[in-house]
């Protein structure tokens, strides 16, 4: 069992085949393509339900949530850098600049989704099965000789 769920976004843009099934319907430089995009990335989500696939319905639900957090970055750091170059030291937000509103919708859209995909029933029961069996799974590898 090589998939974790992680925190957040965590493996989002590493674990294949997803990577390339979803990255191309992420994105958000606009209020309105943020919203195709999610309304894409949810209608995956839904479609990996219907196939009983976790994996894909976790990294649906992460694009998803990537879009609202890289959205939102671009609301508050015009040019969407957070830290200074090589440190660690965060540059201070803007709340004025050219598109930090348009980011601003972009975020609120994709948090709309990502709301739906954590409350949604599937994938509750889908993610206590999936760490079920990882947690058996993880027994059985220590077990062995």
């Amino acid at each position: 069992m090589a998939y974790r769920i992680g925190r957040g976004e965590q493996g989002v843009l590493t674990y294949e085949p997803y990577k390339s099934a979803l990255l191309p319907l992420w994105r958000f430089k606009t209020a309105l393509i943020a919203r195709k995009s999610a309304q894409d990335l949810w209608h995956r989500f839904k479609q990996f339900d219907n196939e009983g696939d976790f994996v894909g319905m976790d990294m649906a639900r992460k694009f998803i949530q990537m879009g609202m957090t890289r959205a939102k970055r671009y609301a508050n750091h015009e040019g969407g850098r957070k830290y200074k170059r090589g440190t660690r030291e965060e540059l201070p937000k803007s709340r004025d600049h050219a598109g930090s509103q348009e980011k601003e919708e972009a975020s609120r859209i994709f948090k709309g989704y990502w709301e739906r995909c954590k409350q949604h029933e599937g994938y509750k029961q889908r993610k206590e099965e999936f760490l079920k069996e990882q947690k058996e799974w993880q027994g059985t590898v220590g077990t062995q000789s």
